[in-house]
């Protein structure tokens, strides 16, 4: 029976996890072939569950006739594009376990599938085998529903020294038990337009255009000004001073949490600092005005309205889907001013699974290195255990819509300058206001910075009681 994890009225304060940089935004708004939208969550093989019984007694019932039937069906629940299945790793898997049968659940928005996931988590009912968790809330999976997963040391290939140590340190417990397999990580570079800094006056080498910034997110402002100065019509320098606002503070090491885990966002000299830069490019009309990963911003991609979005390894393929065919070799990758995270994922193992000696060897087999190398091949998500990032499959990656932008060895060098930073169980929601709601009032409305700032914080606060 599925052991009942603590399920207290008040959460207790997490035991701070270092992380690098800010969650990225939800996997469900990465592009995904058309077909697989309309499917939704389908089968790889057999047939889905969807809409039939939950709770300990169905899966009971399910486990008896897959056994019957001599195979185990194991469910693995994702959000967006993890790219298992683009890799052909599901596939692969299960011709080398034939007794095995792998059944995707997959939500396309990222915050619906963690809200459905935490009440689940918390009576330990209706779970998937394999159930992924984006960094913003690890946090939360190895705290508040620690109880409910099952500890990964031990299983064969399960080494924490496999991974980045902050990676491996995020999916662990405060008593030592690694709950979480890391999937991928988010280095951050500027992805450009080449042809749109030409018309503005500006360099186009990766090189020359990193020299432009580095060192300096404000430096990067500056150069927003020069651009828009000279911008084509129609153009701005960058898509959204909330993705701005992202990628200063994924570069600091206090976020939106203190070093004990406790949500600090108007005392944080990042969160302050990201607020500044973003407000210097809101007030300077450098931004397009956009939402990231809304239907408008990625409409304007294909219209080519902007000239730079701050790209983790995982939006290369975002942009490549969502531009016209002509914008091919016209976007290039620069380092950014300073290094950071943005995003990440992990593979937890419910205790309420069916299969969890099972399952578990399917996380480690799809988290190792050589599964991650393979995964960054096709769809961009960078691995996070060291000897992947090492690899020639890695290390020579490039995507023909960046020309010849030497993509693997750009992100996996920038992620060796990674500086970790706490992560709080209400980051997330801190996140959410002081972009869609505070820096939108700047930007959108014309609202006093010092105000929109007040006002962010206030609503933080009746959001999180804090």
């Amino acid at each position: 029976m599925p052991r009942t994890p603590r399920h207290p009225s008040t959460p207790p304060l997490p035991t701070p996890v270092l992380r690098p940089g800010r969650a990225r935004p939800p996997r469900a708004h990465r592009r995904r072939p058309a077909a697989a939208l309309a499917a939704g969550a389908l089968l790889l093989t057999g047939c889905a569950f969807e809409g039939a019984p939950t709770g300990p007694a169905a899966e009971a019932d399910r486990a008896t006739a897959t056994a019957a039937q001599g195979t185990i069906t194991l469910t693995v629940g994702e959000f967006g594009t993890f790219g298992y299945h683009e890799a052909g790793l599901y596939h692969e898997y299960m011709a080398a376990h034939p007794e095995i049968n792998i059944h995707t659940q997959i939500t396309q928005d990222g915050q619906a599938y963690w809200d459905a996931l935490a009440p689940k988590l918390a009576l330990s009912t209706g779970l998937a085998d394999i159930q992924a968790v984006e960094v913003g809330y690890i946090a939360q999976a190895t705290s508040t529903y620690a109880d409910a997963f099952t500890d990964l040391l031990g299983t064969p290939g399960v080494d924490p020294a496999a991974w980045l140590p902050w990676k491996a340190q995020q999916g662990t417990t405060a008593d030592g038990r690694m709950i979480g397999l890391g999937t991928d990580i988010g280095p951050m570079a500027v992805c450009y337009r080449k042809d749109l800094f030409r018309k503005a006056g500006l360099p186009t080498d990766r090189e020359a255009v990193a020299d432009l910034w580095r060192g300096d997110w404000n430096r990067f402002v500056d150069v927003g000004r020069r651009y828009q100065a000279a911008a084509p019509k129609g153009t701005f320098f960058t898509d959204s001073v909330g993705g701005l606002f992202n990628a200063v503070l994924s570069s600091e090491p206090q976020q939106y949490s203190d070093p004990s885990g406790r949500l600090d966002p108007q005392d944080s000299p990042g969160v302050k600092k990201a607020w500044d830069v973003a407000v210097r490019a809101a007030q300077g009309g450098m931004s397009a005005g956009l939402t990231q990963f809304q239907g408008s911003w990625n409409s304007a991609f294909y219209l080519s309205r902007f000239a730079t979005v701050v790209c983790p390894s995982w939006m290369t393929g975002l942009i490549s889907s969502q531009s016209d065919d002509s914008a091919s070799g016209q976007w290039d990758i620069a380092q950014a001013p300073v290094a950071g995270n943005w995003g990440g994922a992990f593979l937890t193992v419910p205790k309420a699974g069916g299969h969890p000696k099972e399952a578990a060897a399917l996380a480690a087999w799809l988290t190792a290195p050589e599964q991650q190398a393979k995964v960054f091949a096709k769809v961009g998500n960078l691995p996070s255990t060291v000897a992947a990032l090492k690899l020639p499959a890695v290390q020579q990656t490039k995507l023909d819509f960046f020309g010849d932008a030497p993509v693997g060895r750009t992100y996996a060098a920038a992620a060796q300058y990674i500086r970790p930073a706490p992560i709080g169980r209400d980051d997330g929601t801190a996140k959410t206001v002081l972009t869609e709601t505070g820096l939108q009032a700047v930007e959108r409305d014309g609202t006093d910075p010092k105000t929109a700032w007040n006002d962010a914080l206030k609503l933080i606060r009746q959001k999180t009681g804090g």
